[in-house]
C-alpha cells in the first residue's frame, strides 16, 4: 500500500512538470511591426526584425517613457526576451505593472510597478537585472546578485548569487543579452544568459505586485537607444 502511495504520488510529481514544463509560449513579436504594442511613434519603431527604442536631442523623452504590450495579462509566468543597449543611459522590463492614464503626466506611456534593469554596464551594483520599483517607494527593491525577502519592515538578504567578476564573466557588453524572468506568487527569479542572478520573495503586505501588464523603457535624460527581439511568454499554473 505505501508502495503504491508512494508510486501514485511520483506519477502525480511527474505529470505536473511535464505539463508546466510544456506549457503553450505565445510570440508578443513578430518581427515586421509593432503590432499588439502601444507606445511614443516618435520614439519606438522595427528595425532590421527587431524592436528599436530611441531618444535623441532633437527628439527626447518627455519623462520615462514606455512601449506596453496590448496582448498580455501578466500573473504567474515565464518571460524570455533578448536585449541590446547603449552605455549613455538605461532601460528596463516592466512586468506585473499598471499603465498610468490619470493624474499630471508627462506623456501617455507611464508605468508603475516591478523592472527588470537593463543597463550596458557589467560593474556591482549597476548592472541589468535588478529589480526596481518604477514610480514606486522601495527603488532597487532586490540587487542583482542578491537571494533576499522584502517583509513588511523592509528588505533582508539571505545569501549572494554570484559577485561582479561572476557577473562581468557572463554578461555581453554591447551585445546582446538574453532575458528569462520567473514569476509564480509572490518568487521572482531573473536570469541572465542562462544564470540564475536574482531570486526575491516579495512578502510585503501592500507593496507586493501580483498581476499586471508588460511593457519595455526609454528612460528620459541623455540620448541613446535600446533593442529587443525573440520575445516569448508562458503562463504557469
Amino acid at each position: 500500500m505505501i508502495r503504491f502511495a508512494v508510486l501514485m504520488f511520483a506519477s502525480l510529481f511527474c505529470v505536473g512538470l511535464f505539463a508546466e514544463d510544456n506549457a503553450e509560449w505565445t510570440s508578443l513579436f513578430n518581427g515586421k511591426d509593432l503590432s499588439g504594442w502601444d507606445g511614443d511613434p516618435r520614439l519606438w519603431s522595427v528595425k532590421n526584425g527587431v524592436i528599436h527604442g530611441e531618444t535623441t536631442p532633437e527628439v527626447a523623452a518627455k519623462g520615462n517613457t514606455f512601449l506596453i504590450c496590448q496582448n498580455a495579462k501578466l500573473k504567474d509566468f515565464e518571460l524570455r526576451i533578448t536585449f541590446r543597449s547603449t552605455a549613455t543611459n538605461n532601460s528596463g522590463i516592466q512586468y506585473r505593472s499598471r499603465h498610468i492614464t490619470e493624474g499630471k503626466l508627462r506623456n501617455k506611456w507611464v508605468v508603475r510597478g516591478y523592472q527588470h534593469e537593463i543597463r550596458n554596464e557589467n560593474k556591482f551594483p549597476n548592472v541589468s537585472g535588478f529589480i526596481y520599483d518604477e514610480g514606486g517607494k522601495r527603488g532597487r527593491i532586490c540587487l542583482a546578485g542578491e537571494k533576499a525577502v522584502w517583509n513588511k519592515d523592509g528588505k533582508k538578504v539571505i545569501k549572494h548569487l554570484i559577485d561582479a567578476d561572476g557577473f562581468e564573466k557572463l554578461f555581453n557588453l554591447d551585445g546582446w543579452n538574453d532575458v528569462r524572468i520567473i514569476a509564480k506568487g509572490n518568487h521572482i527569479q531573473h536570469f541572465m544568459n542562462g544564470t540564475l542572478i536574482l531570486d526575491f520573495t516579495d512578502e510585503h503586505p501592500k507593496l507586493a505586485l501580483s498581476e499586471g501588464i508588460l511593457a519595455l523603457q526609454l528612460h528620459a535624460g541623455k540620448p541613446m537607444w535600446v533593442e529587443f527581439k525573440d520575445i516569448k511568454l508562458r503562463v504557469l499554473n
